[in-house]
This record gives structure tokens, C-alpha cells and sequence, in this order.
């Protein structure tokens, strides 16, 4: 990426929000003598300008391979940009008030790029302790020193108990009764220690009703036989409309009112 003065100069004058702003009285490189200046901090550089509202900034300090500390100067307040190297400049600035030194010298440290790498790392860091913490305690690896643990009874099930599905699976009109093979047939314990939530779901979850076993056609003879002997749903049909007939019944002699 290529920049400007043009370029920064539009960054340092946009709406963009600035980390930190405020006066500062900078240090003149050849004389030592204090000036007034207006600083604002976006991102890893440090513009300052003249006054308030200059269109243009008068100079930038990338905050790159620096230390911010305290130093012993003329003015209070005083704290030093540090760059390393035996030719590189120290930038000396002085602010009004012991509380914007401490906001600035904090701002300006945590600046640059290195720290946010260490910010990064070390919230990953954090992230997998965490990860791992949940994966222990849901696998049943961590237990709490003390915790209570319900004692084995003659209740539960076990894998040796547990009933054999026939080989040959029972049918009822040429149509394999499933239903009727897994009612009553309980499951293995899931010993992964996280299938809590997942016997309650079950528990509470209702189960369906059971198929009406279905009749297998031979030779066009499903209708004759559909004839002689009536269906389940045939069945069911008849029960519940005499039900309901008698239901509507009851209902137009209540809301007639008794006879005289």
C-alpha cells in the first residue's frame, strides 16, 4: 500500500473515530523550547496538528517499535515515544494534567500492532483452556472432589439383560410388525457421559401410535378379502363416528332444555 501526504492527510481529517485527541505540548527537535499542539491517535499513528481546526496535520509518528515511559523534564507530566536503534528519535511531550498523561501514555501503548499480537494469543490461549475445560468435564474425565455419584442398584439396565431381537421378525398380514418387536425393548447405556439432556428429550417426547398393519395383494384377492373381513382403520372408523354421534346427541338434548 502506497500513501501520501494527500492520503494522510484525508485519513487525519475524516469522520473516522480517533482512539485518543487532545492538546499536548511537544518538544522541538533542534530547540528544546515546548509547543502547544493539537494530537489525535487513529490506529497506529499519531498526527498533530497546529491548532484544533487545521485542515492539515503538520507532522505523523507511526507508533512501530516503540516504548512509552516516563521521563524528567522542564515541563510536568512529561513522557517520552522511544524508538530503538542509535539514530532514531525520541519524541518528548508533555501533557496538562497527571490523568491525560496516564490516558495517553496508556493509548499510545497499546498501539501498535506487537501488542495487539499479544492481545490475540492470548485470548486463543485462553479460548482453548476453555475448549478443553468443557470437552473434560462433558467427556466425565473432571470430577468435582466430593461430588455425589448415585450407587449402582439392581434396577438398571444391563447389557447382558438385554432382550434379542428375533431372527425371524413376526408379520401380520404379510407386513413386518415393528412395533411390537421394539415396545418394552430397552436401550444400551450410553456411557459417553453426555446424553443427559437427550433421555429427558426422550422421556418427554410422545410416541407415535402404531401403524395399521397393511395387507399384502395376492393375485387381485385384496378387495374380496377387504370385503369379508373389515380393516383396523375400518374398525376405528365405526367407534369413533358412533361416538360422536352420540356426543352431538347429548349436546342438542342440553342445549334444548328439559322437556315438560
Amino acid at each position: 500500500m502506497k500513501l501520501n501526504e494527500r492520503s494522510l492527510a484525508f485519513y487525519a481529517t475524516c469522520d473516522s473515530p480517533a482512539d485518543n485527541s487532545g492538546f499536548l505540548y511537544k518538544r522541538g527537535e533542534r530547540h528544546t523550547a515546548y509547543h502547544r499542539r493539537w494530537f489525535v491517535l487513529k490506529g497506529n499513528m499519531l498526527f498533530y496538528f497546529e491548532e484544533r481546526d487545521s485542515r492539515e496535520p503538520v507532522g505523523v509518528i507511526v507508533l512501530e517499535g516503540c516504548n512509552v515511559e516516563l521521563c524528567e523534564s522542564a515541563e510536568s507530566f512529561a513522557f517520552a515515544i522511544r524508538f530503538g536503534g542509535t539514530k532514531s528519535r525520541t519524541y518528548v511531550l508533555a501533557a496538562e494534567s497527571q490523568e491525560d498523561m496516564e490516558s495517553w501514555v496508556k493509548s499510545l501503548s497499546r498501539a501498535s500492532f506487537d501488542y495487539m499480537r499479544l492481545v490475540v494469543r492470548e485470548l486463543e490461549k485462553q479460548l482453548q483452556e476453555m475448549s478443553r475445560g468443557v470437552a473434560g468435564g462433558c467427556g466425565g474425565s473432571q470430577e468435582l472432589p466430593g461430588s455425589w455419584k448415585a450407587k449402582p442398584s439392581g434396577m438398571e439396565p444391563s447389557r447382558d439383560r438385554l432382550p434379542a431381537l428375533p431372527a425371524v421378525l413376526p408379520k401380520e398380514n404379510g407386513c413386518a410388525v415393528w412395533n411390537n418387536v421394539l415396545v418394552g425393548a430397552d436401550r444400551p447405556p450410553d456411557t459417553s457421559g453426555c446424553a443427559g439432556h437427550d433421555e429427558e428429550e426422550e422421556e418427554e417426547r410422545p410416541r407415535p401410535p402404531p401403524l395399521p398393519p397393511r395387507r399384502r395383494v395376492v393375485n387381485g384377492e385384496a378387495a374380496s378379502a377387504g370385503a369379508q373381513s373389515p380393516s383396523t382403520f375400518w374398525r376405528l372408523h365405526q367407534q369413533y363416528s358412533r361416538e360422536v354421534a352420540r356426543l352431538r346427541q347429548d349436546w342438542q338434548q342440553k342445549r334444548r332444555g328439559p322437556q315438560p
